[in-house]
Protein backbone atom coordinates (compact mmCIF):
# COMPACT_ATOMS: atom_id res chain seq x y z
CA UNK A 1 0.00 0.00 0.00
CA UNK A 2 1.26 3.57 -1.33
CA UNK A 3 0.04 6.62 1.74
CA UNK A 4 -1.01 9.80 -0.19
CA UNK A 5 -1.45 13.01 1.64
CA UNK A 6 -4.22 15.02 0.91
CA UNK A 7 -3.95 19.12 1.71
CA UNK A 8 -7.21 21.20 1.44
CA UNK A 9 -7.25 25.07 0.97
CA UNK A 10 -7.68 25.53 4.91
CA UNK A 11 -4.04 23.18 5.44
CA UNK A 12 -5.96 19.98 6.70
CA UNK A 13 -4.05 17.34 6.07
CA UNK A 14 -5.88 13.69 5.47
CA UNK A 15 -3.39 10.78 4.67
CA UNK A 16 -5.02 7.63 3.21
CA UNK A 17 -3.63 4.42 2.03
CA UNK A 18 -3.87 3.43 -1.40
CA UNK A 19 -3.62 0.12 -3.49
CA UNK A 20 -1.03 0.01 -6.21
CA UNK A 21 -2.91 -0.19 -9.77
CA UNK A 22 -5.77 1.93 -8.32
CA UNK A 23 -5.67 5.71 -8.91
CA UNK A 24 -5.42 8.84 -6.86
CA UNK A 25 -9.17 9.48 -7.10
CA UNK A 26 -10.15 6.33 -6.41
CA UNK A 27 -8.52 6.22 -2.98
CA UNK A 28 -9.89 9.49 -2.13
CA UNK A 29 -13.61 8.74 -3.54
CA UNK A 30 -13.18 5.34 -0.78
CA UNK A 31 -11.38 7.42 1.90
CA UNK A 32 -13.99 10.29 1.76
CA UNK A 33 -11.49 13.15 0.67
CA UNK A 34 -12.91 16.39 0.75
CA UNK A 35 -12.62 18.28 -1.99
CA UNK A 36 -12.65 15.38 -4.54
CA UNK A 37 -15.92 15.31 -6.55
CA UNK A 38 -15.18 12.65 -9.02
CA UNK A 39 -18.38 13.48 -11.43
CA UNK A 40 -17.61 11.11 -13.90
CA UNK A 41 -16.26 8.50 -11.94
CA UNK A 42 -12.64 8.49 -13.19
CA UNK A 43 -13.03 8.42 -16.99
CA UNK A 44 -11.61 11.66 -17.81
CA UNK A 45 -14.46 13.33 -18.83
CA UNK A 46 -15.07 16.37 -16.11
CA UNK A 47 -12.19 18.11 -13.98
CA UNK A 48 -13.94 17.45 -10.66
CA UNK A 49 -10.66 15.61 -9.02
CA UNK A 50 -8.44 18.06 -9.96
CA UNK A 51 -5.31 18.47 -7.51
CA UNK A 52 -2.04 20.32 -7.49
CA UNK A 53 1.07 17.67 -7.18
CA UNK A 54 3.51 18.95 -4.81
CA UNK A 55 6.75 20.15 -6.80
CA UNK A 56 8.59 17.57 -4.64
CA UNK A 57 6.70 14.83 -6.55
CA UNK A 58 5.56 16.55 -9.54
CA UNK A 59 8.65 14.45 -11.74
CA UNK A 60 7.73 10.94 -10.49
CA UNK A 61 3.72 11.68 -11.07
CA UNK A 62 4.74 13.10 -14.09
CA UNK A 63 3.04 15.27 -17.11
CA UNK A 64 -0.80 15.35 -18.04
CA UNK A 65 -1.59 13.40 -20.91
CA UNK A 66 -2.78 15.44 -23.96
CA UNK A 67 -6.79 13.76 -23.17
CA UNK A 68 -5.87 15.21 -19.53
CA UNK A 69 -4.57 18.51 -20.91
CA UNK A 70 -8.05 19.02 -22.58
CA UNK A 71 -10.26 18.28 -19.68
CA UNK A 72 -7.73 20.64 -16.94
CA UNK A 73 -8.97 23.58 -19.52
CA UNK A 74 -12.30 23.34 -17.31
CA UNK A 75 -10.64 23.20 -13.75
CA UNK A 76 -10.65 25.92 -11.72
CA UNK A 77 -7.63 27.87 -10.95
CA UNK A 78 -5.24 25.28 -13.04
CA UNK A 79 -1.45 25.94 -12.59
CA UNK A 80 1.71 24.21 -13.54
CA UNK A 81 1.25 21.70 -11.08
CA UNK A 82 -2.14 20.80 -12.13
CA UNK A 83 -3.09 17.22 -12.70
CA UNK A 84 -6.38 15.17 -12.58
CA UNK A 85 -6.28 12.80 -9.91
CA UNK A 86 -8.23 10.03 -11.84
CA UNK A 87 -5.31 10.12 -14.53
CA UNK A 88 -2.54 9.67 -11.80
CA UNK A 89 -2.19 5.64 -11.40
CA UNK A 90 -0.73 4.81 -7.92
CA UNK A 91 2.96 3.32 -7.50
CA UNK A 92 4.68 1.49 -4.80
CA UNK A 93 7.14 4.80 -5.71
CA UNK A 94 4.27 6.88 -5.01
CA UNK A 95 4.29 6.27 -1.59
CA UNK A 96 3.94 9.71 0.33
CA UNK A 97 2.90 11.43 -2.69
CA UNK A 98 1.33 14.87 -1.45
CA UNK A 99 -1.34 16.49 -3.29
CA UNK A 100 -3.68 19.64 -2.46
CA UNK A 101 -6.50 20.50 -3.28
CA UNK A 102 -8.04 23.54 -4.95
CA UNK A 103 -10.89 25.91 -3.40
CA UNK A 104 -13.67 24.38 -5.55
CA UNK A 105 -13.80 21.83 -8.33
CA UNK A 106 -14.56 22.31 -12.07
Amino acid sequence: MAKITFIDVEGEARTVEAEPGSTVMEAAVRNGVPGIEAECGGACACATCHVYVEDAWREKVGDPEPMEEDMLDFAFDVKPSSRLSCQIRVREDLDGLTVRTPARQG
